[in-house]
């Protein structure tokens, strides 16, 4: 569980830099920058990244759910 939250928070992160800098708004790399196709990427990075936050805290709620009820 504690993995999977990790992993997303890192994935999340790691699309919004993309995003940034796909569309030119962080302009560190020379590579990345202003090019399309890492806004994409990112986005779809991103929505990975959700989806496993989403997971993660799901599973927990179901934990927690369980040991109220015993």
């Amino acid at each position: 569980m504690w993995s999977r939250g990790i992993v997303g928070i890192a994935l999340c992160l790691v699309g919004l830099v993309w995003i940034g800098q796909g569309t030119n708004a962080l302009s560190n790399s020379k590579l990345m920058s202003g090019h399309g196709q890492y806004t994409l990427l990112g986005i779809g990075v991103l929505l990975l990244g959700l989806v496993l936050l989403a997971w993660a805290v799901r599973i927990r709620q179901r934990a927690v759910g369980e040991q109220a009820d015993r």
